[in-house]
């Protein structure tokens, strides 16, 4: 997150600057013997994943809410005892140690970072690295490297038993009540997934996300309603004024294209650069320059700052997928993973 960047080397600081930042539904109540998830026929309960997740650092979760990082404690615990349970129930199938399945199956299967891949990462990450120099980080990229790696390694395998054992999560995961009714928004109302994005013009990590976010619409197609809301950040002066001007534009009903514009262009947000954008795309631009001047959309921008921070978002970008928070530019795969589940589930209810 943005206010880690006072540290420097260690790898969390280094590796985990996702977004900018400023400074639902009530699932039932689970008892400690509710089974929150079967693997074959072996159950696990939240007893059992509780012993683990209320362990965890309140640190891991930064500020989220706390219903969310209870929720985030748990599903990681819970992850985790699924895995054990698939390996060692593999392990017993194959006649192997667990540690020999793991050899086999995962660690021989990662390759070794070289140093030019090192460079390469270092070279590709100067905003994260954040002014070290190569030889001070070499060996932290090689240890992030190399537990990329391991982890994509096990999490194919994992897949690989999950074909042949069912696995099936129960864990009601939190959500927010959002109302997007006035927000911009692409795609069927009815659409199974509303995919929400609580963005800022101004913000690096909100244009680093735009890849991903297009990844997204284009991989889930009609499956995918996308809301855009307003959350600009006081330290990003001009973000304000770009959220306005989007507005504006989108009261000639051409939002989109002025979305786009503006992320193609995040230095140019002056007032008479968010002018010469309306009048390139072909906007009324008397109506336009009257509608920025006259500040007509403040109030709605303001809204969309409120219904962020009551929904527990701090920074941007913050994407909630049916509720359901992710916050910063993840990769695809974070996104994947709940849009997948989220389709699961609506199948199985």
């Amino acid at each position: 997150m943005g206010n880690m960047q006072g540290h420097r080397l260690s790898v969390a600081a280094v590796f985990l600057l996702t977004a900018c930042s400023s400074s639902a539904q009530t699932p039932r109540t689970l008892l400690p013997t509710d089974v929150v998830a079967t693997v074959g026929s072996g159950s696990i309960t939240l007893a059992q994943v509780d012993e683990k997740a209320m362990q965890q650092p309140t640190g891991n979760f930064g500020s989220m809410k706390l219903s969310q990082a209870i929720y985030e404690a748990r599903r990681a615990a819970l992850d985790e005892l699924v895995a054990n349970m698939l390996i060692d129930r593999e392990a017993k199938l194959r006649e192997l140690d667990r540690s020999a399945l793991v050899e086999q199956e995962v660690i021989s299967k990662v390759s070794t970072v070289t140093d030019a891949e090192i460079a390469a990462w270092y070279q590709a990450n100067q905003s994260r690295v954040q002014g070290a120099t190569l030889d001070q980080v070499r060996q932290p990229i090689r240890s992030y490297l190399t537990q990329e790696r391991t982890q994509a390694a096990r999490e194919r395998y994992l897949e690989e038993l999950k074909e042949k054992t069912p696995v099936r999560l129960t864990l009601e995961p939190p959500r927010q009540a959002l109302s997007n009714a006035k927000a911009p928004a692409k795609g069927a109302a009815n659409a199974p997934i509303e995919f929400v994005e609580f963005s800022d013009f101004q913000c690096p990590f909100c244009l680093r996300a735009q890849p991903t976010v297009e990844q997204v619409l284009s991989t889930y197609g009609d499956r995918i309603r996308f809301v855009y809301r307003h959350y600009p950040l006081p330290n990003h002066p001009n973000a304000r004024p770009a959220a306005e001007a989007s507005a504006c534009a989108g009261e000639q009903g051409r939002f989109w294209p002025y979305h786009d514009k503006l992320f193609a262009n995040p230095s140019k947000l002056a007032d008479a650069d968010l002018k010469r954008d309306a009048a390139e795309l072909g906007l009324d631009a008397t109506k336009f320059n009257a509608c920025l001047d006259s500040h007509k959309y403040r109030s709605d921008v303001d809204a969309d700052i409120k219904a962020g921070e009551e929904a527990g978002v701090s920074g941007t970008p913050a994407f909630f997928v049916n509720g359901r928070m992710i916050s910063g530019a993840q990769p695809f795969d974070a996104f994947k993973r709940i849009i997948d589940e989220e389709l699961q589930m609506k199948k199985t209810r």
